[in-house]
């Protein structure tokens, strides 16, 4: 019996891909008539879909971080609006419910750069015939 492949299925991540690459759109030419969301460049760095589909999180990242809890008030404030376009462009038996969260990882990865740049932490991955 083969085993099932761990993770998302390649459907689920076309889906999440296709509704990242309309939400992307959208707000790169403006649709939303938001005043916060004008004034910011939004990345949207993933979309997650769940299994069947109903439900989409929407990892998003403001330019340079700013702003970033005024971005995610302003997304969440326009959902109804941005469901009914990702409805429309991605032909799905149920139309998404999207949840807005801010994107962390590379929040993350700095942090971690970080750690591994401190010289006590370099000193400890430091090979073992370089130490005296």
């Amino acid at each position: 019996m083969a085993q099932q492949p761990e993770g998302p299925s390649v459907r689920l991540l076309r889906v999440g891909e296709q509704v990242r690459h309309v939400l992307s759109e959208i707000l790169q030419r403006g649709d939303v008539h938001d005043d916060v969301l004008t004034k910011h460049v939004v990345s949207v760095t993933e979309v997650r879909m769940s299994p069947d589909l109903r439900h989409a999180t929407v990892f998003v990242k403001s330019l340079l971080g700013q702003d970033e809890e005024a971005v995610l008030k302003a997304l969440r404030t326009n959902t109804a609006y941005l469901q009914r376009e990702v409805a429309t462009r991605i032909r799905l038996k149920y139309a998404a419910k999207l949840k807005f969260l801010s994107d962390e990882s590379f929040d993350e990865g700095s942090h971690i750069d970080k750690l591994l740049r401190d010289p006590k932490v370099a000193q400890d991955l430091a090979e073992p015939d370089e130490e005296g």
